[in-house]
């Protein structure tokens, strides 16, 4: 039997407790109830990837560390808790210069940073373990991936615990994402365009944490 009448369809797709539905097409006057299911299985279907946080967990272990430089002018306060001192927070706090953690804690917004007055310096795990080629300032998806998956994974702070024997990563999904968030819809991605990218997941952050990391992924 066949109708008259044109109706939009939905597919839906499913992984482990998340649902995302979407409109893939239209079935057309001459489709058949038998036809139906047939058409909408056949359809080309672009969804938005729903990646699990134990995935998520598995990039993040490989990109954040235990040290970040913050602030220049921190270590110019002498932490007497002084008033209307300049290096102090407006609630009160105060500048670090930087901060260290037993566990991973952050992926620094920055590629290298240096504070000449205090003789410190720092350069990003990611800009050492995704660009390896020193001639080269660029990584293709590939490549970025590809060295991702390579990278050495410590259990982080935050997210689902994960042992490093059990952090290998077979479905590169998660992994081709962060390259899209990333680089945007360019086909390459710079350490420059890398570096603004994580300062804007970190909503001006100098490091991106567990909670924002994850929560890239969802928007």
């Amino acid at each position: 039997k066949s109708y008259a009448w044109i109706i939009p369809y939905l597919v839906m797709a499913t992984t482990g407790n998340a649902f995302t539905f979407t409109t893939v097409g239209q079935i057309s006057a001459s489709s058949s109830t038998t036809s139906l299911f047939a058409d909408a299985a056949a359809a080309v279907v672009e969804t938005t990837q729903v990646v699990e946080p134990k995935e998520i967990v598995k990039l993040f272990g490989r990109l954040a560390e235990k040290y970040i430089m913050l602030d220049s002018s921190g270590g110019m306060c002498c932490y007497s808790a002084c008033k209307d001192c300049e290096y102090r927070l407006p609630d009160g706090g105060y500048r670090m210069a930087d901060q260290s953690s037993a566990r991973p804690k952050w992926i620094p917004t920055y590629e290298e940073r240096i504070f000449e007055s205090q003789n410190k310096e720092h350069v990003s795990k990611w800009s050492m373990d995704l660009y390896t080629n020193h001639d080269s300032m660029v990584v293709t998806k590939d490549e970025f991936v590809t060295r991702l998956v390579e990278s050495q994974f410590v259990p982080p702070l935050g997210g689902p615990f994960m042992s490093a024997s059990a952090s290998g990563i077979d479905d590169t999904v998660a992994a081709e994402k962060l390259f899209d968030m990333l680089a945007g819809e360019k086909e390459k991605l710079t350490k420059h365009t890398m570096s603004k990218s994580l300062k804007v997941m970190s909503q001006g952050e100098e490091g991106l944490t567990w909670a924002a990391f994850e929560k890239a992924f969802s928007e």
